[in-house]
């Protein structure tokens, strides 16, 4: 295990809220021991006793229910290095001590490139680990760039592209619900799964992330990299073992399975947006264009959605919708599997049942199946509902990557090819955005996000238009 991190980037939002109480989660839980140093790199001039208080404040704020015990262990074990991170000599100095480093890109992806070019000069020490935050380079070119360049550091294994979305408790259980109950294997195909969605709206806006959040957008942001990852979970073909090759070739797997967009699918199948004025509970949220540090030239997006098609046998038919969304009325942050109705209903002229529905609830995390009864009257339909809740996890998401990442355990990265891949199922959506053939839409902070649009979605086929030989059989084949 590597008891030496250094993170780049050490006095921004993600260390603060994530990186430092899943250290302290760390420590608290025994993981760490008494042997952790943790070196911070950053712009700001200051001093190890000046992090150290700053670590205290954060901790603070956001270490949440930790033993205090574990929380002074981390900032005492804290050093800091006012430190250009693209210069070879500061890198080298971070760097600097006995045995490998875990080196933590807590930074905008725009510096990747320049800072595994100046750890290749400074000379990482053999062993050492490299973590990087999405998205993995800013369009498919970059990302192949930026593969190349870290090919020339570390060995693949030692590159962990983390997305913390994958060690998420409910995550997790996609994979254990469908692969390990009976009830569910058999039917997890398209004849019997009509559409699956996968959302994550927030009443969250901006909330001071403008320098970043206006270069990148929803689409980007979210859709590229996190809910690629659920759509990967949910459709991908049984791996032989959880380890790092057979998840992983399973999960790239789907990406290259995901139809190609072609301009007119794009037109007819994406949808982009950003908010307006308007009020979410008791705040007031200015419009994204006025939000500071925001270039509306840039055009950026607070809303995105996509429709996607898989060329398998097994989902042949089968919709999968992402959506993300940003000031919207209610948080919704799930993965919706709908299926299909029954083919026959004896109870003569009671109209449809109600749609079965399996949810995956990602935040708060817990998992519920919509089914339909029968009311008091015979021939009445009623909605019924079944809620499991789940475990907590011992760990938070961030605490459970770091871990992986000391003790060297790259399943639940993203592996080079994988992250290539993502970006080639976004890039058609990327391109016709950028040329104005999809229209930016506007929505009221605190609305539903933009009304339904006329004609949206009718480029999906219906599971009556599979041919028979397309079609998933019963066992999932």
């Amino acid at each position: 295990m590597i008891n030496r991190l250094a993170i780049f980037g050490a006095t921004g939002d993600l260390t603060a809220r994530y990186l430092l109480p899943a250290l302290a989660a760390l420590q608290a839980a025994g993981h760490l021991g008494n042997q952790m140093q943790v070196m911070g790199a950053s712009r700001e001039d200051w001093d190890t006793e000046r992090y150290r208080e700053w670590i205290a404040a954060q901790l603070d704020r956001h270490g949440g229910p930790c033993p205090s015990g574990a929380k002074e262990a981390i900032t005492a074990s804290a050093r800091y290095l006012r430190a250009d991170v693209t210069d070879p000599d500061d890198v080298a100095a971070a760097i600097a001590g006995d045995g490998p480093v875990a080196v933590y890109l807590a930074l905008p992806p725009a510096l990747f490139p320049g800072v595994v070019t100046a750890l290749r000069e400074a000379g990482l020490p053999t062993g050492s680990r490299i973590v990087l935050e999405k998205p993995f380079g800013e369009d498919l070119a970059g990302a192949q760039e930026l593969n190349r360049l870290l090919a020339g550091l570390v060995q693949e294994q030692a590159v962990f592209r983390v997305d913390h979305f994958l060690a998420m408790t409910t995550v997790q259980n996609v994979l254990g619900s469908r692969l390990a109950n009976r009830v569910l294997q058999p039917i997890w195909n398209s004849t019997h799964i009509a559409e699956v969605e996968i959302i994550w709206d927030e009443t969250l806006a901006l909330e001071g992330r403008a320098g970043y959040y206006d270069r990148v957008g929803a689409l980007k942001d979210m859709l590229q990299s996190h809910l690629l990852q659920l759509l990967c979970l949910v459709a991908m073909e049984p791996p032989i073992t959880l380890g790092e090759r057979d998840l992983r070739d399973r999960k790239v797997d789907v990406l290259r399975s995901v139809r190609f967009l072609t301009e007119h699918d794009v037109v007819r199948r994406t949808r982009r947006a950003r908010y307006l004025p308007g009020r979410i509970g008791d705040r007031n949220i200015p419009a994204y264009v006025d939000e500071e540090g925001v270039n509306p030239q840039r055009r950026t997006e607070t809303f995105a959605e996509v429709e996607l098609e898989l060329d398998s046998r097994r989902w042949a038919g089968t919709t999968f919708r992402l959506r993300s969304g940003k000031a919207l009325k209610e948080d919704r942050k799930e993965v919706a599997v709908r299926l299909r109705s029954v083919p026959h209903l004896p109870f003569g002229h009671s109209g449809e049942a109600l749609p079965n529905v399996l949810r995956f609830a990602l935040e708060p995390e817990g998992l519920t199946l919509d089914l339909t009864g029968i009311g008091a009257h015979a021939h009445e339909f009623v909605p019924l509902t079944l809620t499991a809740r789940t475990e907590p996890q011992g760990l938070p998401a961030y605490g459970r990557l770091l871990l992986d990442v000391l003790t060297g355990n790259p399943a639940l990265s993203i592996r080079g090819d994988e992250a290539e891949e993502a970006w080639r199922v976004v890039e058609p959506v990327l391109s016709a955005w950028e040329r104005d053939l999809v229209p930016l839409e506007e929505y009221p902070a605190g609305s539903q996000g933009p009304p339904p649009r006329r004609g949206y979605g009718d480029g999906r086929r219906r599971r009556e238009d599979v041919p028979d030989d397309q079609a998933a059989t019963p066992d999932g084949t």
